[in-house]
This record gives structure tokens, sequence and C-alpha cells, in this order.
């Protein structure tokens, strides 16, 4: 909030540029590069296939549901007006569990980026990652309390500084190293370029989901717009270029210079640079380049930790929820819904350090991830198709082009995509030893039920005080 001259209090508002960054912040990341970074130049066919048939459509729907229905709430919103509160919920529920499950991995980058800015020994130390993860999880969560206009500036600094910056660095890195004639790991060749479709690398089918997921995030800053009708289609159009050019060159910098047997998935950026500076000179740069990624995690954890959140808070308004979970802040922040989500994410980073193998724990707790993401991107798919008939004369600033055949177009291309995701993804991916393929199955199987069906639980003992006391709490907070 402002001040004016005339002592009216002027609210202040999230443009395009940060809106666009909210989105990138939640989609872009260098510690998706060494998945991808394994295919070689086939990665390229990688990142177009999940561009055409996932990216895309989802951009055009998100842009259309948005402007829409720019209400609080994003993906419940949208939900809810097609297919009901209970469905809404679901939704939403899903974007936010899937953060608890997916919270380790992050962290895990995050803790191993700081590490190498201080002591590469500290990534393998129990307590080390025990103490940061933790540290730098409930830090987030405190700085999300302080509302979101704190947020997307976060966002849009540290995806600058911790993303878009190393992205470019790790571009002109690669240029230097291919002029002074250093080690190519990917020869060249047209066959390279062809993606290899064999049954054993089908699951990888499903992580594309996870890569390219959040680009509808900004939906959750409606009220935070000046004008959402114009500035959601910008923005998500803005944030869906960035992220396609600066997830291809640097990931194919990093096939470059390691080996893809060699690369760790978890540290594979870090361990590409450090190969890099060694090569040329300049290892003076590693802890600098290391802090950087660090601080692009935190801005990764920090899109993705409040806007969920705030759409649950919407659910909780509306007395779909415990009282606990309706009470706000004075800045807007769903206070309940933020101490939860601090509670169960702590348990699931401790799980997952327990785990024998990171390679293996980053795998099942990113499968488990695409999962949940995978129904909630379905129902976000069948929403854009069911208001075209449920509400067609709604205003809609942006509109999926081709009418009623272009909507049932786009959002057929990725309902199919994500069916097959959804499919695959329950595929033990192999080289993962520890576990059987039935027990494997049956941990996502078991897994997604938990995690996106709890709201049906909910919906069932719900109480009529709910709503009484949501509305008491929303009186309290203004």
């Amino acid at each position: 909030m402002a001040t004016s001259a005339n002592g009216t209090v002027q609210k202040s508002y999230i443009g395009v540029f940060a809106l666009a960054m909210i989105s990138v912040a939640a989609v872009l990341s260098l510690r998706n590069y060494p998945t991808m970074a394994v295919y070689g130049w086939s990665s390229i066919a990688w990142y177009l296939i999940g561009t055409f048939l996932f990216i895309i459509p989802l951009s055009l729907a998100a842009a259309e549901l948005a402007s829409g229905w720019p209400e609080d709430g994003g993906t419940y919103i949208w939900v809810k007006e097609a297919f009901g509160e209970r469905w809404g919920f679901v939704a939403v529920w899903c974007a936010f569990s899937q953060n608890l499950i997916w919270y380790p991995t992050v962290l895990s980058y995050i803790a191993v980026s700081f590490a190498a800015a201080i002591n590469p020994e500290l990534g393998n130390n129990k307590l080390y990652n025990v103490v940061v993860m933790l540290g730098i999880f409930w830090g987030t969560i405190l700085i999300n309390l302080r509302g979101t206009e704190i947020t997307s500036k976060m966002s849009s600094i540290g995806v600058i500084v911790g993303t878009l910056i190393p992205g470019v660095f790790i571009i002109l890195l690669w240029v230097a190293w291919m002029v002074m004639g250093k080690t190519n790991a990917i020869p060249f060749s047209a066959e390279a370029l062809i993606p290899d479709l064999s049954l054993g690398n089908l699951p990888f089918v499903a992580s594309m989901v996870l890569m390219f997921a959040g680009i509808e995030m900004c939906g959750y800053y409606a009220k935070s717009v000046k004008d959402p009708q114009k500035d959601f289609p910008k923005a998500t159009f803005l944030a869906a270029i960035i992220i396609f050019v600066m997830s291809v060159v640097p990931t194919l910098a990093l096939a470059w210079v390691v080996p893809s047997k060699e690369i760790d998935l978890n540290a594979g950026v870090i361990q590409a640079l450090n190969v890099m500076f060694s090569g040329l000179g300049l290892e003076w740069m590693a802890p600098i380049m290391a802090l950087a990624l660090g601080i692009g995690g935190v801005a990764l954890m920090t899109a993705w930790m409040v806007s969920p959140a705030l759409g649950l808070g919407v659910v909780a308004k509306e007395g779909l929820l415990p009282p606990m979970w309706s009470r706000y802040n004075d800045k807007g922040i769903p206070v309940g819904v933020m101490m939860l989500q601090g509670v169960i994410g702590t348990l699931f980073t401790i799980a997952y350090l327990m785990i024998p193998s990171i390679n293996d724990a980053y795998w099942i707790m990113s499968a488990m991830t695409t999962e949940v993401l995978v129904i909630m991107y379905i129902l976000v798919f069948g929403a854009v198709i069911k208001l075209r008939y449920n509400a067609p004369d709604r205003p809609r600033p942006y509109r999926i082009p081709g009418g009623l055949a272009g909507v049932w177009i786009i959002g057929g291309i990725g309902l199919i995509a994500l069916l097959l995701a959804g499919y695959f993804g329950m595929m033990p991916p192999e080289g993962m030893d520890f576990i059987s393929p039935a027990g494997y199955i049956g941990i996502m199987v078991a897994g997604t039920i938990a995690l996106s069906f709890t709201p049906i639980l909910f919906l069932f003992f719900r109480k009529d005080s709910w709503r009484e006391e949501a509305a008491k709490n929303l009186a309290k907070n203004g």
C-alpha cells in the first residue's frame, strides 16, 4: 500500500513483468536441466514435445480462464465454476498437496547449491542437510506471511539472480568451451536428435508435466493485478517464451560438458559448472554461481509456496475446511494453511532424507508429484472446455481461437498428453533396484490417491459451523 499526497490510500499492483516472473519462477528451474541433459541432443525433441503438447495448451487455457474468472482462488474458482465446489476443492488440494512431496527435492537442490558455495563436502552431511533444508523451508514460510507484494518482488529478483543470469552465464561458458575446442560429450548426428521411445524411457514422458507445471500460477494473484483481463494473457505468453528459450540452450550446455552416465540428478548444474570453470581457469567463480543457484531455488520455493495456499484459503473461507484454516493475517495470507503446510512439509523432508539413494528419492518424489499434478491439470483442461458451454457469454478478453472446435483441440491435446503422462509415470524407471516394480506401482497408486482425494474426507465430515466460523474469521481480518 502507498499513500498519495492528499492522504488517500493507493493500492500497490503487480505489473505484467512481475506477474510473468511469478510464472517463470514457478516453472523455470536450473534444477530440471540435469534430468533433460541425460538425453543429449534428443532433449530438444523432448522440449518441443512438452511445449506443444503441454505448455502451449496450458498457457492458452490458463490465459482464458484467468482473464474470464480473475477472482482470488485460481484453479479452485475455474474448476468450481465448471464442475462444482467438490471438484474445485480437489483441484486446488492437488496443487497444495503436490507441494508437500515436491518441497524436499527443491530444498535438497538449494542445500547442495549453498554447500558448493561454502564447502562441497557439506552436501553429503546429513546434519547439514536437515538444518539447512528445514531452516530455508520455515524461513520462506515466514517471508511469505508478509504478503503477496513481498512474494512477487522476491520471485522477480530471485528468478533473475538465481535462474536467468546463471542460465545466460552457462550459455556464455558453453560458447567459450566450444571456441577453445574442449571435450564434447554429445557429438552431433541426425540420429541423436531422435528421442528414444523405448519402454525404459517412457516414464520420463511423465516428468515433462512436472518440468512445465506452474505456468498458470499467476492466476492466484488476480486481486493484486490492476487490469487482470489484459495483464494475465500478456504475462502468460511472456513467461512461456522465456521458459522455452531458457530451458533448451542451457540443457545442451550441461550435456556437452558432462557425460550422461555421470550426471547427478540433484547437483548436475553445479557439477557442469565446476567442469567448465575448471577447464576455463575460472574456479574462483564457482562459489558465486553456486550461491546464485541457491537463491534461484529459494525464488522457486517462494512462488510455489504461497500461491496454492491462497487458493486453499478461499476454500476455507467458504467453510469447506476446519475453521483454523480460514484464519488470515493483516496481509491477506491464510496463516492456518501456511502453518499446516509447514508441519506436513517438514515430515516429508525428513522422510526424503531417510531414503538410501538421493537419486532414487529424487525420482520417487518427483514421480508422485507428477501424478498429483496430472489430476489437477485434467480438471483445468476439462474446465476450459465445459465453461464454453456453461458460460458462453462470460466476458473473456482472451479466448482460445477457433471457437468450440479450437477449445476442443487445445483442451483435447492437453488431456491426451496428461493421460499418457499419468500412465507412464506409474512405471518404475530403469535402474531402480531397491524396490520391486509391484512395490513401486503400489506406492505410486496409494500416494496419489491419498494426496489427491483427501478433500472427499473433509466434505464427508464437514459441519455447518465451519462456514459460520469462517465468516467470523473473515470479519476479524477486515
